[in-house]
């Protein structure tokens, strides 16, 4: 049995079960396009905004703080953040996807009253102070479920596997949704709602038949 499944099912929790279960199975993450030199240039395929419609003026948005920006102590006791305040230690024992982790945290009396907070928070509104977390490596050097995966896509087989999945499975998808208004099922439970997609599919299919010369 082999599986091909997009981004939205790519996790360390879903990748261990597949593994498990001894499902053969190719499953992208979501940075794999930036990793394959055939999407190098796909960025002038998208869409760009209609100017004819669109007159409201477009925000600068300002690249939040990274990691990489907070200072970290020798002893890795605290760190220190581009304001020059200091975030201390509420997880040095972690792991995050295989990887051992040390996470700080930012003080209110520090983080509320700084002038830099639209600059480290997505949303300064709601959030109080930041969190943020340094890599120290493997937790026992093996490599993890999402790192295999990845290793996988990336190989011939993985390339060849998503690019027929983009022809097999996304035209079908494109199709239903955006032209037929398929944009939710009507029916409630497993088998009534099997029954609609494979209805749905059906004609999809008829359809195809119909535009290749088989109606007749």
């Amino acid at each position: 049995m082999a599986l091909a499944a997009d981004a939205g099912y790519h996790s360390e929790a879903n990748l261990k079960q597949l593994a498990e279960r001894g499902i053969a199975a190719w499953i992208c993450d979501n940075h794999y396009r930036s990793r394959d030199p055939r999407y190098a240039r796909q960025a002038k395929h998208k869409t760009t905004p209609d100017t004819l419609w669109d007159k409201s003026a477009k925000e600068n948005k300002t690249r939040c703080f990274r990691p990489q920006d907070f200072q970290l102590a020798e002893d890795h006791s605290h760190c220190l953040c581009p304001a020059g305040k200091r975030l201390y230690a509420n997880g040095s024992n972690c792991t995050i996807g295989g990887r051992h982790a040390i996470k700080f945290c930012g003080a209110e009396r520090d983080c509320l009253p700084c002038e830099r907070r639209s600059q480290c928070l997505r949303k300064p509104d709601t959030t109080k102070t930041r969190q943020v977390a340094f890599f120290m490596g493997k937790r026992d050097g093996t490599q993890s479920h999402t790192e295999r995966m990845k290793a996988r896509i990336d190989s011939d087989t993985g390339k060849r596997m998503i690019a027929a999945r983009f022809a097999t499975v996304e035209p079908v998808f494109g199709n239903l949704r955006h032209n037929k208004r398929l944009t939710r099922f009507t029916l409630r439970g497993r088998q009534k709602v099997d029954a609609q997609w494979k209805l749905w599919c059906m004609m999809h299919n008829i359809e195809k038949l119909a535009h290749h010369g088989y109606a007749g």
